[in-house]
């Protein structure tokens, strides 16, 4: 199914365990989906990564990001991304650069700057004393320079990194991530599923920060949005809802093993203050019927130039959330991002 006239689609997958679940059964629900998104004419298909949390089975996002390749033929795949602070840059381009010369043409390596976790187990993962400060754009010149032929970083050969690079992108939710991107010449991807208020000033930064690369001669960008779209609006919020509740677990409580089920969200009684913290978090997102999202997603890419959209679908029935996703691309048909003169009018 082709979709190059349209918004380009594609999925972040944070590999969500709910109750009555496990981490087997998400990693293996991750496994399955990633086909049925390639046949839907989806671009890419990113792995978060984080550890120590038992509600998101995504500690291996390398490993992870292998099988997935495996199990598709056109999908780019890739990471959304590696932390970079939690692993020694050569490493990630040996993994990367490995994932590359088997699947070439297909690998996205995302790097971000947070640890994806608490101090005590990013003390684990790092091995270096608490307060040591990773310098994070230090930390990406030097995996890029294990992707560049002839130039070795400190007389060393990432092996086989020189053979083939990766599409290297920066991730954030911050103005200053994406004067970062836009320095580095490298794309950008922004988490509206975190920060959307920031969405359209963070993009407006990076393009005037944006200088051209090896890897980009001009401004690239996509925002992942949290997306759940069903028959209806009521049904989009109904499937939608036991992730909205775990997030307000996540205000309470460090820790929790699972994402609530849809019985376990339909029971709870919502205070005012509760609400009023979830209509902030979702409205701007992209839940409800096929219409509902349409015209949201028209309003959102208007509102902030973003080359593509990638959707974070975390809802606990597996075909519901394929169904979320075909429902997407349906919704989408037709609706083409701002144009490059467009955006710079924003500016």
């Amino acid at each position: 199914m082709a979709r190059s006239a349209d918004v380009p689609l594609s999925v972040l997958d944070v590999v969500p365990v709910f109750e009555e679940g496990s981490a087997t059964g998400a990693l293996r629900d991750t496994v399955a989906l990633a086909p049925r998104i390639e046949e839907l004419g989806y671009l890419r298909y990113w792995v978060a990564e984080h550890h120590n949390i038992p509600s998101l089975a995504t500690s291996a996002p390398a490993i992870l990001v292998g099988r997935l390749a495996a199990a598709t033929t056109t999908l780019r795949v890739g990471s959304g991304g590696v932390l970079l602070p939690n692993h020694p840059p050569l490493v990630v381009s040996e993994q990367f650069g490995t994932l590359e010369a088997l699947y070439s043409g297909r690998i996205d390596l995302g790097l971000g700057r947070a640890s994806g976790t608490d101090p005590i187990t990013a003390r684990a993962l790092r091995r270096v004393p608490e307060g040591t400060d990773d310098d994070f754009p230090s930390r990406i010149r030097e995996l890029s320079g294990y992707f560049a032929p002839g130039t070795p970083t400190t007389g060393i050969t990432a092996v086989p990194a020189e053979d083939g690079r990766p599409d290297l992108w920066v991730l954030g939710s911050s103005p200053s991530s994406a004067e970062l991107a836009g320095a580095l010449g490298l794309p950008y991807a922004f988490a509206h599923q975190i920060n959307p208020h920031a969405t359209a000033t963070a993009l407006d930064h990076y393009r005037m920060a944006f200088r051209p690369s090896a890897q980009l001669d001009r401004p690239r960008n996509l925002i992942a949005v949290l997306t759940t779209v069903a028959d209806t609006d009521e049904a989009a919020w109904r499937v939608a809802s036991p992730y909205l509740l775990g997030k307000l677990r996540m205000q309470t409580v460090q820790r929790f093993d699972a994402f609530p089920s849809e019985g376990t969200s339909a029971a709870h009684t919502y205070s005012s203050t509760e609400r009023t913290f979830l209509q902030d978090l979702a409205e701007p997102q992209l839940i409800g019927g096929p219409r509902t999202v349409r015209d949201k997603l028209t309003a959102l890419l208007q509102h902030t130039g973003a080359d593509e959209v990638m959707a974070l679908t975390i809802v606990p029935d597996q075909e519901d959330r394929l169904r979320s996703f075909a429902l997407l691309a349906e919704a989408a048909a037709g609706v083409r991002p701002v144009s490059a003169e467009g955006a710079s009018a924003r500016l």
